[in-house]
């Protein structure tokens, strides 16, 4: 049963990273070389979109690990399955301080409503982002570590 849980919470971190850095590094890349507002349309969007869904994937990584470390307390790896519990938690509170409140305007920004000063919040979110994105890579390769 342990087995299972490593797994499934492996691989649950591990599409969230994945989203994530593709996020990064592949979807707001090609937002920002869009024509005209269509990038700030996609950015938008895509704000509403995973702002609903990722609540719910962090959260659930967070105990899926915290269920890990207590159910495999006495197990080769807990300090790493620990650390990593630990950074995903930095990385909910670096998204409820910093990326969330921006996000939450940017998803309700149209080309008429947008504030002067849009591109310059979200740059300021990209790199809150990039910063998560390190802390949630450096809490699944812990994880992945674990399993050995």
């Amino acid at each position: 049963m342990l087995h299972a849980l490593e797994v499934v919470t492996v691989v649950v971190v591990g599409l969230m990273v994945g989203v994530e850095f593709s996020v990064a590094f592949v979807i707001n890349p090609i937002f920002n070389a869009l024509p005209e507002d269509s990038g700030q349309l996609g950015r938008a969007h895509g704000g509403r979109m995973l702002g609903a869904v990722m609540p719910f994937w962090y959260i659930g990584s967070l105990v899926l690990s915290a269920i890990w470390a207590v159910a495999g307390w006495h197990h080769h790896g807990t300090g790493l399955v620990v650390t990593a519990g630990a950074l995903l938690i930095v990385s909910v509170i670096m998204s409820v301080l910093l990326l969330v409140p921006i996000n939450n305007r940017g998803k309700t920004w149209t080309p008429e409503n947008r504030p002067a000063d849009w591109k310059e919040q979200m740059n300021r979110w990209d790199r809150f982002h990039y910063a998560r994105v390190a802390v949630i890579i450096a809490a699944f390769t812990l994880l992945t570590a674990a399993l050995g």
